[in-house]
């Protein structure tokens, strides 16, 4: 058979990648021009962090936003099982213009690498390279991003994300909370995993009840995106695995899980949160919010924008601006 057109992994609904190496991505195409949005009246513009490694990022700021002013900054990584969308897709073009608009930040999605030309920790090395460089961007003005040199306060840091996208969230916190983590003084005022993608290799309730088919599935769709590198309960995808202690060491003050009822993650994002209350972590908070009769990032789709995705939207929008109390 010819390489080009033989299947080697069918990743749908995602992409099929051929014997040759050839991808061929099944969604997440769509590309949204940088400007302003009529909707919300949000601006955005994108830059290029480092062009060697392809590296770029979509910030957005709100509209009327007086000189100088300072405000929170949400780092944001999109969903796509690691291996589909970017940070200019349309559905996170929207989510965003409507997030940045109602939480009032200055927001920073990154465009990280995706599997399977760049596997697993690629986007990870991203995630963390754009938190630096959004830090050192709001430390000084003689850094070369305007926007958040002069409304970037990195004392209100928030990292967020959906599916995979709140997994680099997570992964992103717990690196920051290591003793090689952020630059003194700086830190993560809180996380938001939107619909987390975490499993496992034992499955929990919400993943079905044939354990030998569901851990198969897993262990090929996850062996895909790390190219074989870490198994299925490395605390990469699997943070339930860690140890108690290890868990502790998320690196912010503040935490918010969303998931939705239909979902299949749903107990894992579910126990995360029980765990992080019942660890000696040193956060404040650790918050959990559920959706009634929806599934997997059903926010992100046009035809679940409605009462429900405006509640979770107010969800976040209250955690984010909890952080703006007494400044």
């Amino acid at each position: 058979m010819d390489p080009d057109t033989e299947v080697d992994f069918d990743f749908s609904p995602f992409l099929v990648c051929y014997k040759s190496g050839r991808v061929h991505r099944l969604m997440g195409l769509s590309r949204v021009n940088a400007g302003v949005d009529t909707a919300t009246g949000v601006t955005c513009k994108d830059v290029v962090i480092d062009a060697d490694a392809g590296l770029a990022v979509r910030l957005y700021l709100p509209e009327g936003v007086p000189s100088s002013k300072k405000l929170p900054v949400l780092v944001y990584f999109h969903g796509g099982a690691f291996a589909v969308h970017s940070a200019f897709s349309a559905v996170h073009y929207r989510f965003l213009n409507a997030l940045v608009a109602a939480a009032g930040v200055v927001a920073v999605s990154v465009d990280y690498r995706l599997a399977p030309e760049h596997p697993l920790p690629a986007a990870y090395d991203d995630a963390w390279a754009a938190l630096t460089w959004t830090l050192a961007n709001c430390a000084s003005a003689g850094h070369e991003e305007p926007w958040l040199a002069e409304h970037g306060d990195a004392a209100r840091l928030f990292v967020a994300g959906d599916s995979a996208g709140a997994n680099i969230a997570h992964n992103v916190a717990m690196k920051a909370g290591g003793e090689n983590g952020l630059p003194r003084g700086a830190r993560i005022e809180g996380v938001v995993l939107l619909h987390p993608y975490f499993r496992g290799k034992d499955p929990l309730p919400s993943e079905g009840t044939d354990p030998r088919t569901f851990s198969q599935r897993v262990e090929r769709s996850w062996g895909f995106v790390c190219a074989g590198r870490y198994g299925t309960d490395h605390p990469f995808i699997n943070p339930l695995a860690m140890p108690a202690e290890e868990c502790a060491t998320l690196g912010c003050r503040r935490a918010l899980v969303t998931v939705g009822e239909l979902d299949t993650m749903r107990d894992r994002g579910r126990r995360y949160v029980e765990t992080l209350r019942a660890s000696a972590w040193g956060g404040q908070e650790a918050l959990l919010y559920e959706t009634a009769g929806e599934g997997h990032v059903y926010f992100l789709e046009k035809s679940g924008w409605g009462v429900k995705a405006e509640k979770e939207m107010d969800a976040v929008v209250s955690f984010i601006k909890r952080s703006q109390v007494g400044m």
